[in-house]
């Protein structure tokens, strides 16, 4: 059973930083692409950032480009999420989500996840 627990989230000024992490257990990590999403209220769930199972492809929504880095650590079975510059409009619930298929790319579509974490709440104030 895979299970994926997201930490690092809290309450920033603009312009602050978060580091979130994403914990994986119940198979192999390293086979496999990580994502992470985020849903403001109100608002659909969004992709904000993907590593592929080898860590040397990532992929950002144009609204993070340059301020957000995803980055992984195969011995510590744990994916990242640097946030930097955050804006009011980071503010929502982060999910870590991880695909069944291995030796995948970072997909970008939230449907093309399979398991998700229970999220962690990011609040940016102006």
């Amino acid at each position: 059973q895979v299970q994926l627990v997201e930490a690092g989230g809290g309450l920033v000024q603009a312009g602050g930083s978060l580091r979130l992490s994403c914990a994986a257990s119940g198979r192999t990590f390293s086979q496999y692409a990580m994502g992470w999403f985020r849903q403001a209220p109100g608002k659909e769930r969004e992709f904000v950032a993907s590593i592929d199972w080898s860590g040397s492809v990532t992929r950002y929504a144009d609204s993070v480009k340059g301020r957000f880095t995803i980055s992984r650590n195969n011995a510590k079975n744990t994916v990242f999420l640097q946030m930097n510059t955050l804006k009011p409009d980071d503010t929502a619930v982060y999910y870590c989500a991880a695909p069944r298929q291995v030796f995948g790319p970072g997909y970008t579509g939230a449907h093309e996840y399979d398991y998700w974490g229970q999220g962690t709440q990011v609040t940016v104030s102006s």
